[in-house]
């Protein structure tokens, strides 16, 4: 399967909140909550302040038209050899299908173009630990660090893992 990758903007809100309304669970385990209405365009507005607007990328995943995946990136952060990938989501009823690991295949692609890119770099809450099988799945390993997570009444704690940009997944 290959996936078509363009980067989203906000003329692109409606299709990206409709994909991640079409996974609730994922923003209930990291958030507490359902997705809400403003999701998308939070996803597509908010970055560290260190990082400037011109290094926060979203792509969208498409088949044909359909948008079955998203991704979040920050290019150089938090170091700039690394391209941290704030969120990867595939469509709730295409999961499984192999839609997950053709958008990080399309994704490394991508990170490719930017020449000091060495490194993939994210962050998982432990709530959201049903995810490791597919990130250890596509190469990714523990870096020992970890930060405590809250999110209003959610607790829990990140875990940080990487790999090579080149490694394939």
């Amino acid at each position: 399967m290959e996936l078509t990758l363009r980067e989203l903007d906000t003329g692109d809100e409606d299709l990206l909140q409709a994909l991640l309304e079409s996974a609730p669970d994922y923003a209930v385990r990291v958030t507490g909550y359902p997705p809400g209405p403003s999701d998308a365009l939070s996803l597509l507005m908010m970055r560290p302040e260190s990082v400037p607007e011109s290094h926060k990328v979203v792509l969208g995943g498409f088949e044909g038209e359909g948008l079955v995946a998203v991704v979040d990136l920050l290019r150089g952060y938090p170091q700039p050899h690394c391209v941290f990938i704030g969120l990867l989501l595939v469509d709730g009823s295409r999961q499984g299908n192999g839609v997950g690991a053709a958008a990080m295949a399309a994704t490394e692609r991508y990170a490719a173009q930017w020449p000091e890119a060495r490194r993939f770099r994210l962050a998982v809450v432990d709530t959201n630990a049903a995810v490791l099988g597919f990130w250890r799945r596509m190469g990714f390993e523990p870096t020992g660090e970890s930060r405590p997570y809250r999110y209003d009444h959610l607790e829990s704690t990140t875990r940080l893992y990487e790999r090579d940009l080149t490694t394939a997944g």
